[in-house]
């Protein structure tokens, strides 16, 4: 295979995943707390070819020989924390978040291990645990985390709701108490985190090894906390931006697989000639 048609295939492959992460994106436009991905393009090592000095215009102004570049590779893809717009539901344990780099926490247990991860999701439900108790989790059945761990109630509540400090409270007999309180943590190196699935993120273990928990999350204290009630963030996924990275990247991915048709062209021309 030629050096140009190398160069195309092995943009092509990075082309595809960006095509992947617009597909994600556009997938999980209605997905509430849905942070969109944005992808960066950075060349592949370049390699000057010279000419042949004694065949050397002294007088030209052009650089000496040519740059040939061996392809594009995906550099990063980011989380785009913009936050989303508001959605009212009038349920009362929908929360929205109201500042920028902030999330809930949830507890997932993965293969009999128990791991913090982090979510913008704010429709929150009352699972049955036996006794009747109740504990607090997310749409997937995570707990999520409190000031103490799990958050759990007694059955046989007349009310129920969550405040803007995050704090579950219920009413009994005219009686109001709260049961616990939601934590919230402020993310300060959002490129450590990474995607986890079912709308969570999490930290791997070589970037805590990094950075530490502290040089990644923040804890946000209860009167810094911003929740809106009986309500919901929805995606920020931009969906004339998505279609417009899509359009322009299928045609990348067409010109560079008419680069490498051209190519395998003109090599069978090469060998045709006597």
């Amino acid at each position: 295979m030629s050096r140009m048609s190398l160069q195309a295939a092995s943009t092509m492959n990075q082309l595809q995943h960006r095509l992947d992460t617009i597909g994600n994106n556009i997938a999980n436009v209605n997905t509430h707390g849905f942070k969109a991905r944005d992808t960066q393009f950075s060349s592949l090592l370049k390699q000057q070819f010279n000419h042949d000095e004694s065949q050397v215009n002294l007088l030209r102004h052009t650089p000496d020989g040519i740059r040939v570049g061996t392809g594009a590779r995906l550099g990063h893809t980011n989380i785009n924390l913009r936050q989303g717009s508001i959605q009212q539901t009038g349920r009362a344990l929908d929360v929205a978040l109201l500042d920028a780099n902030q999330f809930f926490q949830v507890m997932v247990n993965e293969n009999g291990v128990n791991e913090t991860r982090y979510t913008r999701s704010g429709n929150f439900y009352l699972n049955e645990i036996g006794n009747g108790m109740l504990m607090l989790v997310n749409g997937d059945g995570h707990p999520v985390v409190g000031e103490n761990g799990q958050i759990i109630i007694q059955e046989n509540m007349d009310e129920l709701f969550i405040n803007e400090n995050g704090e579950l409270i219920t009413m009994r007999n005219g009686n109001q108490q709260m049961e616990g309180r939601i934590t919230v943590v402020e993310s300060i190196r959002p490129r450590a985190m990474e995607a986890a699935g079912d709308n969570l993120f999490r930290i791997s273990q070589e970037t805590l090894d990094t950075y530490g928990l502290g040089g990644i999350i923040n804890d946000v204290a209860a009167f810094d906390t911003r929740i809106k009630n009986e309500a919901l963030e929805t995606s920020n996924v931009d969906m004339a931006k998505q279609m417009a990275d899509m359009m322009e990247t299928q045609r990348a991915y067409q010109f560079n697989a008419r680069t490498i048709s051209m190519a395998d062209q003109m090599q069978g021309l090469v060998n045709s000639l006597r």
